[in-house]
């Protein structure tokens, strides 16, 4: 049995999240008042039928939102095991999705009458939200497919209950996601880009792969990272972590970064952590 709490900012794509888990099964239930929170968790509990759920509780409560971190309390203390998951997403971002959709912002108000403003109530009063997550997803550079995926290879398997390895590859141009927990940065190794019959491939590409893997330098740092993962996985999860995000980044995004990532999930695959991989920036022009 899986229970699944969804909160996160407005515009960031918590309406999709939904859809994708129902397609693999959840019962979702949107725009759940906090005070409800208990009751409905307490109906799962009771109820064979609904294995899976996720409930979506966020600031279109209004001011009963507001209770959402005392009814968090509550149900750990009831014994009520869950997990919370924080959609985000950049400022701007957010700006322009509202002004494409012409949808109204559930916090725009008399007091706060400009979108900018509603956005930035918003941010303030989901940062508790957001820092005691277990899983922050930022939408800012995903695309409508990148998400679902994200969210099938997170949650197919509901029953488990180990260490999720997120591994995402990114171009710095772009900007280094948000969620991340550790990141590297394999700008300092040679560029596939600059070989003409390569510019084109992707790490996913084996001419790509073997090139950046011909080096030296490339073997030795992939093998300086698979050991601080292998030491340190146990400690994250000592602490209770139940996804470590790692990034890697280089220049685009399609070369030397998916090639690192495609290199240890290889090597992840023989362990007993999931892993969950996000090529973020593979799909973006040069």
């Amino acid at each position: 049995m899986s229970l699944l709490i969804i909160s996160g900012l407005s515009g960031a794509g918590k309406s999709l999240v939904c859809n994708n888990l129902e397609d693999i099964g959840y019962f979702c239930i949107d725009n759940l008042p906090p005070k409800l929170l208990i009751p409905v968790c307490r109906l799962q509990l009771d109820n064979r039928t609904t294995k899976n759920m996720a409930i979506v509780v966020d600031s279109r409560s209004q001011e009963m939102f507001e209770s959402f971190i005392t009814e968090l309390d509550a149900l750990k203390q009831q014994g009520i095991d869950y997990q919370l998951i924080f959609i985000n997403c950049e400022r701007d971002t957010l700006l322009t999705r509202f002004k494409q959709t012409r949808r109204k912002h559930p916090l725009v108000s008399a007091k706060l009458p400009s979108l900018e403003r509603a956005i930035n109530k918003e941010i303030e009063i989901c940062l508790p939200v957001m820092e005691r997550a277990d899983i922050v997803i930022d939408t800012t550079h995903l695309k409508a497919g990148q998400l679902r995926q994200n969210i099938i290879d997170a949650f197919k398997d509901a029953d488990y209950g180990g260490m999720t390895i997120k591994l995402i590859s990114f171009g710095y141009r772009n900007g280094i996601p948000n969620e991340s927990d550790l990141v590297y940065d394999v700008r300092c190794l040679p560029n596939p880009f600059y070989i003409e019959e390569l510019k084109h491939n992707s790490g996913l590409d084996d001419n790509v792969y073997e090139y950046v893997f011909g080096f030296e330098q490339s073997v030795s740092m992939a093998e300086k990272i698979m050991d601080f993962l292998y030491e340190f996985i146990p400690y994250y999860q000592r602490e209770g972590k139940n996804e470590l995000v790692v990034s890697i980044g280089c220049t685009s995004g399609h070369h030397r970064s998916v090639s690192f990532v495609r290199y240890i999930e290889e090597k992840l695959k023989k362990t007993q952590y999931r892993t969950v991989i996000v090529h973020r920036d593979i799909d973006k022009e040069y």
